[in-house]
């Protein structure tokens, strides 16, 4: 596209004054058309540059909103990923600043670490800004709600049954005894180890949507997510309710719905295995 720029053009005049006579220059400004301008005005994407060449590449996203008559249904977007970031959420921003700012979806860190943006890409859960574009322009990227949840618009979905299962196992150092000194409850180092593996958890729910024995009993089973939490404080050597823990948790469809199927180490956007401490959890019960 031709850059506009302006050409000045000058002319003096003298004014009479109070102070006597002043040279006043005054400055009129016209409208040229000059060459192509050679860098974009706005980039899109930091490090992204315009000397690429156009990739054109379709996105099916599933839209839905429950104020209008329409089913839900897959809209084909067309966004050239020369010109955003190379994550999907990169190419859902774009489409949602520049092509359809209707289309609604959950975003906020873009690192990986808040767990906002999870949906289900291209068959499986993650996290759109840790999923990278298929840049082949010949394939269709699928993007949809996470599955088996209530949708309240587009790619967002309520999270208020799995927010209360993880608030159901009380996820907060719990004591009988006040700390020595009435400072923090000290930790070694060998103890604090234990909780690797469990406190990385973002509470992004891939794992728990990805899990069967989740979609089939969705109101008692507490799902991969939360029963990782809850073994997340009982190995706690801080925490002094381990057994009242493990009495709420020793529950048909509570504990024992998980069949080990291991979907919810699959989807795990942090690398964390759900269903190797829903194990432990399992041993726990058996050693009480």
């Amino acid at each position: 596209m031709a850059a506009i720029t302006k050409t000045a053009l000058t002319s003096s005049r003298l004014v009479k004054s109070p102070f006597g006579l002043l040279l006043v220059r005054s400055v009129c400004t016209t409208a040229a058309i000059s060459a192509p301008a050679t860098t974009a005005t706005a980039d899109p994407a930091p490090g992204i540059t315009s000397s690429k060449g156009p990739n054109l590449k379709n996105f099916a996203i599933y839209r839905w909103d429950p104020d209008r008559t329409e089913k839900p249904q897959l809209k084909t977007y067309t966004v050239n990923t020369a010109e955003c970031g190379p994550m999907v959420l990169d190419a859902l921003i774009k489409i949602k600043n520049e092509i359809d700012s209707s289309l609604s979806f959950r975003r906020s860190c873009r690192e990986g670490i808040c767990g906002s943006c999870a949906m289900n890409i291209e068959g499986s859960n993650g996290l759109a800004c840790l999923t990278k574009i298929n840049t082949d322009p010949k394939s269709e990227t699928k993007i949809t709600p996470l599955p088996h949840m209530y949708v309240i618009k587009d790619l967002v979905v309520d999270m208020t049954q799995f927010y209360s299962q993880y608030k159901s196992i009380e996820p907060w150092l719990k004591t009988k005894n006040p700390s020595p000194g009435g400072k923090e409850h000290l930790q070694t180092k060998k103890d604090r180890k234990k909780l690797d593996g469990m406190y990385e958890c973002i509470l992004c729910a891939c794992c728990t949507t990805s899990c069967p024995s989740y979609w089939w009993n969705p109101e008692k089973y507490l799902g991969p997510a939360a029963l990782l939490q809850a073994h997340r404080w009982i190995a706690d050597s801080r925490d002094e309710y381990t057994t009242e823990r493990l009495e709420s948790l020793d529950d048909p469809f509570k504990l024992y719905r998980c069949h080990t199927i291991m979907n919810c180490a699959r989807a795990c956007p942090k690398g964390l295995n759900p269903g190797m401490q829903i194990a432990k959890l399992k041993q726990l019960q058996v050693r009480r």
